[in-house]
């Protein structure tokens, strides 16, 4: 059996998969790749990873197979020497792209690779749609796959329209990848604290496609992403919202990924987590609150899972208008850039109602793609399908990528009653928060103050700050103990009033100017215990003394959420 790899993109849905064939001593697996699209990077990385023969593409064409699987066209697929299945490695078949150059099949030849060349969809209402239309689905007029596999119905009521020649070759195999999501719901919450989102926080979810007119953009002064991330970071509350960002591969491995983190650093530095574009960007969907994307196949993978989308860029010139994508975007609501971008967030939220079309027309066999598929391959291949029921893997639990912001913070605070604090802290502000301060409607003056991480890449912010913390492990020996290192920060920055040294989900040593040597704990669940400790030092600025708080401890609310705080003097 060899996969067909053309970039990391389709490399994704053939790995999903790929547990269909393991345990089956029958089977001998191997890979290659097409060379027709533009974007190799990463594929020679992640075929390694999987660890079976990797066959140069002129090779695979001479070898015998029995059964070759790919999800796209790209490249001389009809002149493997074995079976073909096709999947797609998105939401369906939804996009329209140049009709292809006719003649040569040569690799990249004829733009028969839907990323080869311009970006620029086309828009013409009779445009191809890739992977409906003969251009793409038959070679001198006969079907190139003998499996064109499709997640639900109404694609295939489509390719009839299109191509009914190849319409026999179709086969119902509904779609793996949204069925590891299906699968794991369950473990919602644990998606939710691998990211380090805490109680009464919102995660917000934004996501990009590959095209010049998504979110991200071809870099053009119109992009969204670039002008939205740091009024995000900005203008949401970083104790009321996390933000990740999920960019389609294509982005990621074109541009590289060190340029990507260097185009979004500031971005990352105010709190936002930058997803790996293989494996996180499912989990992350998961543990969603809500997303801000365009008109790819994360958004709608998103709805059908009953996430509120809230559309950034919503082109329509690029897609089929018979496809449930083009039906999303036309009815899905749209962000205004110009307007204040919280209430736009807590409108979507307040009034989510599900749009029924993601998640009927996302597949028709829920749960039950394994057994499809592998019925599908098994009979084209020509041998009877093991005994052992057909699996796919389920989705791994990422490594914990809490929140890490090193940007000032803008914090403002305001006493409603003895012990307790509303807090609001703003990553790096452009201008002074709107709508603020916060715990409206209650007693107290707001104050404000500037809190910011020991490692700030900006020197000016930490002689300036009032509160200067970090995080790390109690027993760091590069640090030495956490009263230590207060007492140096306080040593270092004459102009700071409170060193706070996090060592975990819920703790957090602190000294004071005034030398209180003390211990803030909390549920690890709880807000961030350098808010909590930007929470101490308003209260002590506000004239509570630290015996008031070591009696009755300290309430601090992010938001509508109240999270208590215990004060433990350490000497």
């Amino acid at each position: 059996v060899l996969f067909v790899v053309h970039n990391v993109t389709s490399a994704t849905r053939l790995l999903d998969v790929l547990p269909l064939f393991r345990d089956d001593t029958r089977v001998q697996l191997l890979a290659t790749c097409t060379g027709s699209s533009p974007f190799q990077a990463g594929v020679a990385q992640l075929l390694a990873e999987v660890a079976v023969p990797v066959l140069p593409w002129e090779q695979a064409l001479r070898t015998p197979v029995a059964l070759a699987v790919s999800a796209s066209f790209g490249g001389q697929l009809h002149a493997l020497q074995g079976k073909l299945a096709v999947l797609s490695h998105g939401v369906g078949y939804n996009k329209t792209l140049a009709t292809p150059g006719a003649g040569s099949r040569e690799p990249g030849a004829g733009s028969r690779e839907p990323e080869a060349g311009s970006r620029t969809p086309d828009t013409g209402s009779d445009a191809p749609v890739f992977g409906m239309s003969p251009e793409w689905l038959l070679a001198d007029g006969t079907p190139i796959a003998d499996a064109m596999v499709l997640s639900h119905p109404e694609q295939l009521v489509r390719l009839r329209a299109a191509c009914p020649s190849a319409a026999p070759t179709a086969a119902l195999g509904g779609d793996p990848c949204f069925d590891r999501m299906l699968a794991a719901r369950p473990h919602r919450d644990r998606f939710r604290r691998v990211l380090g989102v805490r109680r009464g926080q919102r995660l917000l979810v934004l996501n990009s496609t590959w095209n010049p007119e998504s979110l991200f953009g071809d870099g053009g002064a119109e992009d969204l992403l670039p002008s939205l991330l740091p009024r995000l970071t900005g203008e949401l509350p970083a104790d009321e919202y996390r933000l990740a960002a999920v960019l389609h591969p294509n982005i990621w491995h074109g541009h590289g990924p060190g340029q990507i983190r260097a185009w979004l650093h500031r971005a990352r530095r105010g709190g936002l987590a930058l997803l790996d574009p293989l494996e996180g960007w499912r989990q992350a969907l998961l543990a969603a609150d809500a997303v801000i994307g365009d008109h790819g196949s994360v958004s709608y993978y998103a709805a059908a899972l009953g996430v509120p989308v809230l559309l950034g860029a919503a082109p329509l010139s690029g897609l089929d208008p018979r496809s449930p994508v083009a039906e999303f975007v036309r009815t899905a609501p749209r962000l205004d850039p110009r307007a204040p971008l919280r209430r736009q967030v807590e409108s979507l939220l307040d009034g989510h109602r599900p749009l029924p079309g993601p998640a009927a027309l996302t597949t028709s066999a829920p749960g039950e793609s394994a057994a499809l598929l592998r019925k599908v391959f098994y009979r084209l291949i020509g041998i009877p399908e093991p005994p052992w029921p057909a699996l796919l893997d389920p989705l791994p639990l990422p490594p914990y990528d809490p929140p890490l912001r090193t940007a000032p913070l803008r914090v403002l605070t305001r006493l409603p009653r003895a012990g307790e604090v509303a807090l609001r802290r703003f990553a790096e502000p452009c201008h002074e928060p709107a709508d603020e301060p916060p715990g409206e409607g209650s007693a107290g003056d707001v104050t404000a103050h500037l809190a910011v991480h020991e490692d700030t890449a900006d020197p000016g912010a930490a002689a300036s700050a009032d509160v200067i913390f970090r995080y790390g492990d109690a027993a760091d020996p590069r640090l030495g103990p956490p009263a230590n290192w207060c007492a140096e920060v306080l040593a270092r920055w004459p102009h700071c009033a409170l060193a706070a040294y996090v060592t975990g989900p819920g703790d957090c040593t602190v000294r004071t100017r005034a030398g209180d040597l003390l211990r803030l704990t909390a549920a690890p669940s709880a807000a961030d215990p350098a808010a909590g400790a930007s929470a101490l030092h308003a209260a002590l600025a506000g004239g509570t003394a630290p015996a008031e708080l070591v009696a009755d401890g300290l309430t601090v609310r992010t938001g509508s959420t109240a999270h208590h705080f215990t004060v433990t003097p350490l000497g």
